[in-house]
């Protein structure tokens, strides 16, 4: 166990926050530093937003810093929040306070302002964000959030259960600060987790989708599913097959959910750790559809024609679902569509890849050939079978990718050699869908090899089509 001393903190905390709390001080008002800031920094990592804390009223906090020159904004004066705005740093500083019910499972019916800090930090989710810092007074540490910190455990603050029915979203951020912090979460905390999980049904969409990319977006999916996946599969209802789904196929050891997991964890493995978002999502949801598209062949092993497709589908759906960026949801889906397809490392193969996924994702397919084949690797390595031979296909494939986008690969339509303008003039046609349509062909056939990409091979293969 590591021991995190407080003087991490010292000197760390930004010129804006100490302006807001000392300014709020000399009016005869308490301020501290709060939450993430002081977690981040007892890691010895940089903080980025400082919160503030205060004994003062949000009415006499806005009229002290006004007074003092500091340009403040009412974003939250229903619970008791102005951001103090200072050298172009937003500083959101809130009256100490304590939460009533919450019929809602995410709002409190009612705040109510309070004098004392530790009733303050007592309403916060986790030990690790429970903490407060002020440069004189040192550190407030009331739940013993910095022992959490050294031990590597997310753990409820008070009750776990309570905390939940508070705020229900907490389940998911309870993971997402696990798999962020690479902590365990503590037993008490973790029984209350699968407990109330049924409770994300009333959270909005949107704030499930973002604890979820936060979950994917720390690298560390595979321990999710591992670990959590009662919880995951609540949150969305279309993982809950994976688990236990024998694929009952020579070319696969492990069951579905498993097999997940660890493609999660090789898609990481290939990027370093930097995977897009768009390739975390796609390893997660690559097999979705598996169950629905099983059949038993003769050979009485199951297969699964179909289900890139299908998954790909399912995929756009539920992204769409959570509110994840339209960008994210067309990139996912075009790597799950092509991530079982056959490769083979000669330049029309090359071409025909990159058409495809031209199509699906304009302008993006460059970068996204290379994702996929990323995600083909994970996926083969994830069927914990030898497969030798089909690996060294995906790189002798990256091989002849690489040398035919540096040859100038065609495989968009801006990429001939001839334009609409030349369409029209040799073919004797108006503008019109005529002339896409003549451009989309000519493509196609020098993509499949059929002509060269020279302005008179083209303009002779029109003539000829006309």
């Amino acid at each position: 166990m590591n021991t995190i001393s407080e003087q991490r903190l010292v000197g760390r905390l930004p010129k804006s926050a100490w302006t807001v709390i000392s300014t709020l001080e000399a009016a005869g008002y308490e301020a501290w530093a709060v939450g993430g800031w002081v977690r981040d920094g007892l890691l010895g990592h940089d903080g980025h937003d400082v919160d503030v804390t205060t004994s003062a009223p949000w009415q006499k906090t806005e009229s002290v810093l006004r007074a003092a020159g500091i340009e403040v904004h009412e974003t939250g004066a229903k619970h008791g929040t102005v951001t103090a705005v200072v050298d172009g740093d937003p500083i959101e500083t809130t009256t100490y306070r304590v939460e009533g019910s919450y019929s809602d499972m995410r709002h409190p019916d009612e705040v109510r302002f309070v004098t004392d800090v530790r009733e303050d930090l007592a309403r916060r989710d986790f030990t690790v964000n429970a903490m407060a810092w002020h440069p004189e007074r040192g550190l407030l540490d009331p739940f013993g959030g910095r022992r959490d910190l050294e031990q590597g455990v997310i753990r409820a603050v008070g009750n776990p259960t309570e905390r939940f029915g508070e705020d229900a979203l907490r389940i998911l951020r309870a993971v997402r600060f696990a798999c962020r912090m690479c902590f365990a979460i503590e037993p008490a905390t973790q029984q209350a987790l699968v407990a109330c999980a049924p409770e994300l049904d009333l959270i909005a969409r949107e704030r499930v989708g973002q604890e979820m990319d936060g979950i994917l977006k720390s690298g560390h999916a595979a321990w999710a599913l591992r670990s959590e996946f009662d919880v995951l599969a609540r949150a969305v209802p279309e993982l809950a097959p994976l688990r236990g789904f024998d694929q009952r196929n020579p070319h696969h050891e492990f069951d579905l959910l498993e097999h997940t997991a660890r493609t999660c964890e090789g898609v990481e493995e290939f990027t370093g750790g930097c995977a897009a978002q768009a390739l975390r999502w796609a390893a997660l949801f690559h097999d979705v559809e598996k169950p629905s598209c099983a059949t038993e062949g003769e050979d009485g092993a199951w297969h699964y024609l179909g289900h890139p497709t299908e998954s790909a589908k399912t995929a756009r759906r539920v992204m769409e679902r959570l509110a994840i960026p339209k960008g994210e949801c067309a990139r996912a889906s075009a790597l799950i569509t092509l991530h079982d397809r056959e490769l083979s490392a000669s330049p029309r193969s090359v071409r025909r890849l990159l058409a495809a996924i031209e199509r699906l994702c304009p302008g993006e397919a460059p970068q996204l050939a290379f994702e996929l084949l990323d995600l083909m690797r994970a996926d083969l390595l994830a069927k914990g079978v030898p497969e030798a031979e089909r690996l060294a296909q995906v790189d002798a494939f990256e091989l002849a990718l690489r040398a035919e986008l540096a040859q100038g690969a065609t495989f968009r339509v801006k990429d001939l050699a001839v334009s609409g303008c030349d369409v029209m003039r040799e073919a004797g046609v108006k503008p019109g869908p005529a002339v896409g349509e003549a451009l989309r062909g000519l493509l196609d056939d020098v993509v499949a090899g059929k002509v060269p990409n020279e302005k008179g091979a083209l303009l002779a293969r029109l003539r000829e089509r006309s």
